[in-house]
């Protein structure tokens, strides 16, 4: 179970990352952190609205994901020995 719970540790640190970074990406509605750098990456992904969309549905499956691992962990700790 401790390896489970590691495991679990480890995926929720890699699922808050990339949400902030995707959230991070997405385009701003008049200002934001994309605007303060030149935008960067996030021009080129969001060139058009496919890219805004995809970004989109990778957000919330991260989301989705991150909220599960979430989940997850606290069922462990309610129901550990």
């Amino acid at each position: 179970m401790q390896i489970l719970e590691g495991i679990l540790w480890v995926l929720l640190v890699i699922f808050s990352i990339v949400i902030i970074g995707l959230v991070l990406m997405h385009r701003g509605r008049g200002g934001g952190i994309t605007d303060m750098f030149g935008g960067g990456l996030a021009s080129g992904i969001q060139s058009s609205s496919v890219g805004e969309r995809n970004l989109s549905r990778m957000t919330w499956g991260a989301g989705i994901l991150w909220f599960m691992v979430i989940v997850l962990l606290g069922l462990i700790q309610r129901f550990a020995l």
